[in-house]
């Protein structure tokens, strides 16, 4: 990990660096120009401008004075920015300055993101992220400059994010049942802060839900009493229909725990379906498609008993019930490499048993049954999984089954990889999908549809384009309660602004910052190896040395990473030996990066045969940006690559 300067304004302006600790800013008027800066959010700020804003009667030189200033805070900031070099955090622009750094560099703009994130996740991802959130303040924002006009809107702006958060988190906490909680800080909330409705309309809530109604009218009748008689105002319609409904005791007001259902709905289900029935393997498949969409330990639990449910189905004898347990389990799939390769490879073969012994006529198992190998094939060689993807979409059009369509269209997509450069055909399966399961209410496959555009759309270059599918993964991701999409949402920011040009070193921080989503999300086929690769992609393309700490995990990347190594510690003939044994990349989203960094080693060493091959591999990509396509990961345009095999 790199080292990290950070800066803080929630509070008292400050800076601190990872290894030293706090960075000494100089003077107040210092602080005021690196505030001004950040407040301006990258925009330049001419020098007349800070001139103004720091003095009400400019001295003479005030103009030299803002120079030297600037120059200082450089100097604090970038302190082994060697001499003649251009500055890379306060830059010089036009007529004045901006400030540049990366999102998670202060705090204000990290506490944005956690703030807004949290409205597009669960109550349990909401209390967290929140929580994170709101330890980031250390006093008033801008604490320094409260009598400043020019300070004024933005730490009005982030003093009412923060009072947001507070009662997002006191909501959150009443969500999940954690009523008595919430309570001690609602309480102080609206005391600080009595014109805010929400917070007494949430206090009173939380006293209602732990019996105690009285307190809860008294609480809005106290708010009442505040805002008539110090503002002159009535209390809002949520705040009076609460009242109303705690008068009548409204059931709605006390909804059932989630889990308090779920374990009600189960014991029942126990005393009525007898163990080992078909109904009970049938329903099963459902609870397990349901824990592996919610991702994470759920879809690590479906993975492990998907095997178990298959093996009892055809300990049955039921060929047609087997095939409903094998092809009912259609969870969505993006990632073109398998987590249990060895798990897929038996779920296929089952599959392929029970389609030689499916009677004929029932093509609606069928379907679903090709649509299972096509999507557990994925990443393999060989044309089966193509095949059982295009009769399975087929059939899905014949039946006119919307459900069975979205399956079998992901099962397409994971076999759009047959060759480099399918982006647009891979656009039109998630253009499908999407409209497909907006006209359906197919959720989750919609979730795919967009996902798919996204990286689709990167690998053509389009990112104004797939950040909108992007944004819309992250609604509905958030509206029902799908985790996992935003971790492809998160690592395709960051491979945006890798691919849009931004200093090296920048975007390794958001390809970090980004991994780390990656290690509870039950899906090692994406984990393994893809931040080292996603770092050494980058350098590649931006001719940096491959200067890897020697313990790096590489996975499954590793045959394509050794040459790079070999060759940055100066191992010529090494590299070439490594060159001559790199096989083929496999046939999925990364396919295009990894022939280039195939590419980019041949080059090196001189390799005419192995860059013959990279050069007939990347042909049919030319005009796309290798690697992009996975919405993880960069590492240029192949046109980049072309030009250098010619």
């Amino acid at each position: 990990m790199r080292d990290h300067t950070a800066i803080g304004v929630l509070g008292p302006v400050v800076a601190w660096n990872d290894s030293s600790g706090l960075i000494d800013l100089k003077g107040p008027r210092h602080r005021a120009v690196l505030a001004r800066l950040i407040i301006a959010r990258g925009r330049v700020v001419p020098v007349d401008v800070i001139v103004d804003d720091l003095w009400v009667d400019p001295p003479a030189g005030a103009t030299s004075a803002i120079r030297t200033f600037v120059s200082a805070l450089r100097r604090s900031l970038e302190p082994d920015r060697a001499p003649r070099t251009k500055p890379k955090v306060i830059v010089t622009e036009g007529p004045g300055y901006a400030f540049h750094a990366a999102p998670d560099a202060v705090d204000a703009w990290e506490f944005e993101r956690l703030v807004r994130e949290a409205t597009h996740s669960t109550p349990a991802q909401s209390l967290e992220l929140l929580r994170t959130a709101l330890q980031l303040w250390r006093g008033p924002a801008y604490a320094e400059f409260t009598e400043e006009p020019w300070a004024r809107s933005e730490r009005s702006r982030l003093e009412e994010l923060r009072l947001t958060g507070v009662e997002g988190l006191a909501s959150a906490l009443l969500d999940l049942g954690r009523t008595a909680e919430a309570i001690p800080e609602l309480d102080a909330h609206v005391t600080e802060h009595p014109w805010r409705e929400d917070g007494w309309r949430l206090l009173a809530l939380a006293l209602y839900r732990t019996d105690r109604q009285g307190d809860a009218l008294a609480v809005i009748r106290r708010a009442r009493k505040l805002l008539a008689e110090e503002l002159g105002i009535d209390p809002g319609p949520r705040l009076t229909d609460l009242e109303s409904d705690i008068l009548r005791r409204e059931s709605h007001l006390n909804p059932v725990a989630a889990e308090q259902i779920f374990a009600q709905v189960s014991a029942a289900y126990d005393r009525t379906v007898a163990a080992g029935s078909k109904s009970r393997l049938e329903s099963t498949v459902g609870l397990l498609r349901s824990l592996a969409v919610a991702g994470g330990s759920g879809l690590e639990t479906a993975r492990n008993q998907r095997l178990t449910i298959i093996g009892a189905a055809e300990q049955v004898d039921d060929v047609e019930l087997t095939a409903r347990i094998i092809g009912n389990y259609d969870v969505p799939g993006i990632w073109t490499r398998s987590d249990d390769p060895r798990q897929a490879a038996q779920i296929v073969e089952a599959a392929q048993r029970t389609l030689d012994r499916l009677p004929v006529g029932n093509e609606l198992a069928r379907a679903r049954l090709l649509a299972t190998i096509a999507l557990e094939s994925r990443g393999l060689s060989g044309h089966r999984g193509l095949e059982c993807a295009r009769a399975a979409v087929q059939i899905g059009r014949a039946l006119d089954d919307p459900g069975l369509l979205a399956f079998a269209l992901n099962g397409l997509f994971m076999q759009t990889f047959w060759t480099t450069g399918l982006a647009s055909e891979r656009d039109g399966i998630g253009r499908e999908l999407v409209d497909l399961s907006v006209r359906h209410g197919l959720s989750t496959f919609e979730i795919l549809g967009h996902l798919i555009r996204m990286q689709a759309l990167s690998a053509l270059g389009q990112f104004d384009a797939a950040e909108l599918h992007a944004e819309t993964v992250d609604r509905l991701a958030g509206r029902h309660e799908r985790p996992l999409a935003a971790v492809f949402t998160t690592w395709f920011r960051a491979m945006r602004t890798a691919a849009t040009g931004a200093e090296a070193a920048h975007c390794e921080k958001l390809y970090e910052a980004a991994a780390v989503n990656l290690s509870d999300s039950g899906m090692p086929g994406l984990e393994d190896g893809i931040l080292p690769l996603a770092i050494l992609a980058l350098r590649v393309w931006r001719g940096l040395p491959a200067d890897f700490d020697p313990t790096t995990q590489w996975g499954p990347y590793e045959p394509w990473a050794r040459p790079h190594l070999l060759l940055a510690q100066g191992q010529v003939s090494e590299a070439a030996r490594a060159v001559e044994a790199m096989p083929d990349p496999p046939e999925d989203l990364l396919s295009e990066a990894l022939w280039c960094l195939t590419a980019a080693a041949a080059t090196a060493v001189g390799d005419r045969r192995v860059e013959e091959r990279a050069r007939a591999a990347l042909l049919p990509a030319a005009a796309e940006i290798a690697g992009a396509g996975s919405g993880m990961l960069t590492a240029g345009p192949v046109s980049h690559y072309l030009t250098k095999l010619q």
